[in-house]
């Protein structure tokens, strides 16, 4: 039998076109020579049953109409007037106000929002940064580029969340920051966490990069803490291919944001400007305006997008909840509205007769839904120690410090590692997009691999 593979989050999202789910399809290695499995139902695919779904139905993504959403792209390409203009400032007023923020700053992708933000906010060598390890990399690659220490605090696993009980312990005299991330498109327990937060004079920063439009107590999130940031890459609820962006209501620190996107000029500098000056060491991540004018495009539709994925959820989930072994993620009280960028839920192979969750992901794609086993463990990769070896990190920090052993060992998050070496399987946001049948017909896959899981074991023990 071809094996799952595992992919990253990036080729996951690329193959759950159309056109790649039809390689996924491949993993069926048994003839259809029954219809029924050893109990009596509708065999699974991967025993050559009949695939739950007919793959040319799963909604493409990104959605692009070229009727409602090229005529201001093709406007911009033909004007020659590509970098940062009025269509980048016009997203950014459009991006802030969908949030309800006062001011969004557009950038080149969602990691270098989070590094700018991180910067600006006065993060540097010998600081402290609690973050979850159930992120994607750019959480932590932004804290360790401004030169400060991520610090883990392991998750809730019901939610995938940071636990807020857990947190702290994790607060020393160089602790400075939290990063919230709100991972799925789900939001973390931001009621808890300010309030711990403000107890301790602690900075927030909310990765938002996979929650478009979620809100907690009828609030978007993003605009909780001192600053928020968002992903336009091309897998996310609102695709660019890449951008990013930060928002505030902090009016100084957007302007030092501004200035520090844009080569360290002050802020209302005009774009190609040389002769006014910088006011700080900087970078230069401003993004285009073709690259805005997709997003302008693409925010029309974010609404009741979100709108669909959210109810399309709530009735997934209700399908499959009761089934012995499959338990949906859980969302804190607080929240109003999910951008369930991941349709998430754990699985327990007890209940399947011991088939692996590698098994259960064959047995899923064979059945026509695309799907993974989500993120590796964060807190032990290799990319810590090398940043701990660097000069800039010997120089800022005590050996002591940079001990990876000691480090792993302050730093693990058992519950973690479970949740990504044996329980989380994902569905992409696109899945959320179909129909009340498209959903049962997820639930009947699962059921159908439930079933017969004992047979499904022995093609591969």
């Amino acid at each position: 039998m071809k094996q799952f593979k595992l992919y990253s989050r990036r080729e996951f999202i690329k193959k759950n076109s159309v056109i790649g789910m039809g390689a996924v399809l491949a993993t069926g290695a048994v003839q259809p020579l029954i219809a029924l499995g050893s109990n009596g139902v509708q065999a699974p695919a991967i025993l050559g049953g009949t695939a739950a779904w007919n793959v040319t139905k799963w909604p493409k993504w990104p959605i692009w109409d070229p009727e409602t959403d090229e005529k201001l792209v093709l406007e911009v390409l033909r004007s020659g007037v590509w970098s940062r203009s009025k269509m980048v400032t016009q997203f950014e007023k459009e991006w802030a106000n969908a949030v309800g923020a006062k001011r969004s700053l557009a950038v080149v992708n969602g990691t270098n929002a989070l590094v700018v933000a991180t910067n600006q906010l006065g993060i540097h060598g010998g600081d402290e940064v609690l973050v979850p390890p159930y992120t994607f990399i750019s959480t932590v690659s932004s804290i360790l580029s401004n030169g400060a220490m991520p610090v883990f605090v392991d998750i809730d696993p019901e939610t995938f969340q940071m636990d807020p009980a857990k947190i702290e312990a994790k607060i020393t005299n160089r602790t400075k920051a939290i990063m919230v991330v709100h991972i799925l498109g789900l939001p973390s327990d931001l009621v808890s966490i300010m309030e711990i937060a403000k107890k301790h004079n602690l900075i927030v920063i909310e990765d938002a990069c996979q929650a478009h439009l979620a809100e907690v107590n009828n609030q978007k999130v993003g605009t909780f803490g001192h600053a928020g940031c968002f992903s336009f890459q091309n897998s996310k609820n609102l695709p660019i291919g890449e951008g990013g962006a930060i928002v505030s209501n902090d009016e100084k620190f957007m302007d030092r944001c501004y200035s520090y996107h844009n080569l360290g000029t002050p802020h209302g500098t005009a774009i190609g400007s040389v002769s006014d000056g910088s006011i700080m060491q900087s970078t230069k991540v401003r993004m285009t305006e073709y690259q805005a004018a997709i997003g302008i495009a693409q925010l029309k539709r974010l609404d009741s997008e979100t709108t669909t994925r959210n109810l399309n959820a709530e009735y997934l989930k209700s399908q499959i909840k009761d089934i012995p072994g499959i338990l949906p993620y859980r969302v804190y009280e607080s929240v109003t509205r999910g951008a369930f960028h991941l349709f998430a839920f754990r699985y327990h192979k007890e209940h399947f007769k011991g088939l692996s969750r590698d098994q259960f992901l064959n047995a899923l794609s064979a059945e026509g839904l695309p799907c993974s086993s989500g993120y590796t463990p964060l807190n032990t990769q290799p990319f810590l120690h090398e940043t701990f070896k660097s000069a800039n990190y010997q120089k800022m920090y005590p050996k002591s410090a940079l001990d990876i052993n000691q480090y792993n060992e302050n730093n693990k998050c058992p519950l973690n590692d479970k949740l990504c070496n044996e329980e989380a399987v994902w569905f992409t946001q696109n899945v959320l997009l179909g129909t009340r049948d498209d959903m049962k017909s997820i639930a009947n896959a699962i059921e159908k691999i439930a079933k017969n899981a004992e047979q499904i074991k022995k093609l591969n023990p």
